[in-house]
C-alpha cells in the first residue's frame, strides 16, 4: 500500500473538502471545517508540510479511508 506523506495544506483543505467536509472559519494559522456526523472538527495548520499524524487523525475523524484519500489525491 502507497505511503502517506507529509503535504501542504492547500491540498488538504481541497482533500477534504472533496471528501464532503465545509469550510467553517480560519482561527489564526489553522482552518476549521466541519463534517455531517463528525463528533470534533477538522482542523488543518497552516504549514508547508502537515505531519503524518495530523492527516491521520483527520482522516478518522471523518472515516475516511487510506483509498478514498489517494482516489482525492489524484484528483487535486
Amino acid at each position: 500500500m502507497t505511503r502517506l506523506l507529509p503535504t501542504d495544506y492547500k491540498t488538504l483543505l481541497k482533500i477534504f473538502q472533496l471528501y464532503g467536509c465545509e469550510y467553517k472559519r480560519k482561527a489564526g494559522s489553522h482552518h476549521i471545517l466541519t463534517f455531517p456526523g463528525a463528533k470534533r472538527a477538522v482542523v488543518v495548520p497552516e504549514y508547508d508540510e502537515v505531519d503524518i499524524d495530523i492527516i491521520k487523525n483527520n482522516m478518522r475523524t471523518v472515516g475516511m479511508t487510506r483509498k478514498n484519500y489517494f482516489e482525492l489525491l489524484k484528483k487535486v
